[in-house]
């Protein structure tokens, strides 16, 4: 029997349901804090309890109790099996011992090449239109991950023909170009917005929409895309987020901080803040 659907929820929930849907049992996942660690958090209370989830700061195996702020929060080690240096952990990813990857960015292109690093507009790398923090550590995890997963919302100028500079590699030009670099890691698997889920050609690696959420129609979502966006000969509805879903998702956010806030709480209220705190 399938778990029942939950009534009232968010484009966020879903991108982060979605996402960890794509997660598997036994596998060593590595996050980034906010959405992808709510869909890691997801995939770890249900179908797949023996995956274990890293951070870029070097924790392995948390659980942690609340949101964290940051890749170097405390909370980022509650619970953990260790706690490394960053090196230590993006070596191993290098390896081979890191199975999946969720990342982001502020632009991506058709083959999942992902941009966190300038955006020209009428400028050069020297004097960009908007300067943005770089890679960190998503250039290794596209790199050497076994796969990736895109995390992003879908708007006008951030899917794009081409990314002004490739932070994070994706299929590169497409085709065999990725292997053909020397990238290890096997590349993008899907990208998961607030609207679809695109997946990539197995042959062309080109951006193909496969599925899309109940509120959004197919010529909406070509609209907002910066080529001539291939479709799926069957795109499939988006699965709703269930009913425990949701609750593990406002169990671990409680105040909102990623998946917006709730309106049974008053955010300024500390002793309303407390209780959240101690429903985690």
């Amino acid at each position: 029997m399938m778990a029942p659907a939950a009534q009232d929820y968010k484009a966020v929930h879903q991108m982060a349901v979605a996402t960890a849907r794509m997660i598997r049992d036994g596998e060593n996942v590595i996050v980034g804090i906010g959405l992808p660690l709510i869909a890691a958090a997801i995939a770890g209370a249900q179908h797949a309890p023996n995956s274990t989830i890293l951070f870029e700061g070097g924790m392995i195996g948390a659980r942690s109790r609340r949101m964290p702020w940051s890749i170097s929060d405390s909370a980022c080690s509650d619970n953990a099996l260790a706690a490394l240096e960053v090196w230590r952990v993006l070596g191993d990813q290098q390896a081979g011992y890191i199975h999946v990857g969720v990342v982001g960015g502020a632009q991506v292109d058709r083959y999942g090449n992902l941009n966190s690093t300038v955006i020209l507009g009428r400028g050069s790398y020297s004097y960009p239109k908007v300067r943005m923090p770089g890679s960190g550590g998503s250039n290794d995890i596209a790199s050497s991950c076994g796969r990736t997963i895109i995390m992003m919302r879908l708007r006008k100028n951030n899917f794009v023909s081409k990314v002004d500079f490739v932070t994070s590699p994706g299929f590169l030009s497409g085709g065999d170009s990725r292997s053909e670099a020397g990238l290890r890691g096997g590349g993008p698997e899907a990208v998961v917005t607030d609207k679809c889920v695109f997946r990539f050609h197995p042959e062309t690696k080109e951006m193909i929409l496969s599925e899309i959420s109940e509120n959004s129609q197919i010529e909406e979502i070509r609209a907002l895309v910066g080529w001539p966006l291939k479709v799926s000969r069957e795109v499939k509805i988006m699965e709703p987020p269930t009913q425990e879903q949701m609750e593990i998702m406002n169990r671990y956010d409680p105040l909102g901080l990623v998946l917006g806030s709730s309106d049974e709480l008053d955010l300024d209220d500390f002793d309303a803040y407390v209780r959240a705190m101690e429903r985690i």
